[in-house]
């Protein structure tokens, strides 16, 4: 009588361990578009950056997200192609490099959001409403290169007692906006 108790509840929990099994649904892949004025070549450090931090968020390509990549190789003109181009995708994210990328993307579409990577003033170029509220479906980060350059330096003196000198690397004749393209 032992033995049948036994043997009826192991039965009983095997059965009970195989419940119905649902196929898995198949998860959404995202779809990233990264817009750069550059050459991929030029941004291989910026990309492979990119897609180590999307791995630590638990992104990653193939997987469960897809990167579109898009590089102007330096032609201004193309960022309206390229844009146009991942619009066309329906990607559900666009993430662009550099200001001239990012007023092309704001140009294209008004739905998919929008990420810029740094914008030394993102108010005054159109890019945002406001810093507070960027509004729209733009959105990133800005360095506010002009407006904070003399408490950068007050900063650096504090840091550095002792600094007698400090360079900084502008290309001639380039205005702010174009720095970052």
């Amino acid at each position: 009588m032992r033995k049948k108790f036994f043997g009826l509840a192991l039965c009983a929990m095997l059965l009970a361990l195989c419940g119905s099994v649902e196929a898995q649904q198949p998860t959404k892949i995202f779809r990233i578009g990264l817009l750069d004025p550059s050459t991929l070549s030029g941004s291989a450090v910026l990309v492979d950056a990119f897609r180590q931090e999307l791995s630590k968020l638990g992104w990653i390509e193939g997987k469960n997200i897809r990167v579109d990549y898009r590089f102007a190789e330096g032609k201004r003109e193309r960022l309206a192609e390229l844009t146009a181009d991942l619009v066309r995708l329906k990607v559900d994210l666009i993430v662009v490099t550099g200001v001239r990328a990012a007023l092309a993307a704001k140009k294209a579409t008004t739905t998919i959001p929008i990420v810029f990577a740094s914008a030394p003033d993102p108010v005054g170029l159109g890019l945002v409403s406001s810093l507070a509220r960027p509004g729209a479906n733009v959105t990133g980060l800005s360095n506010l290169a002009p407006e904070l350059n003399t408490k950068r330096l007050e900063i650096i003196k504090d840091a550095v007692p002792k600094l007698a000198r400090v360079g900084l690397l502008w290309t001639p004749g380039a205005p702010a906006e174009e720095t970052s393209s």
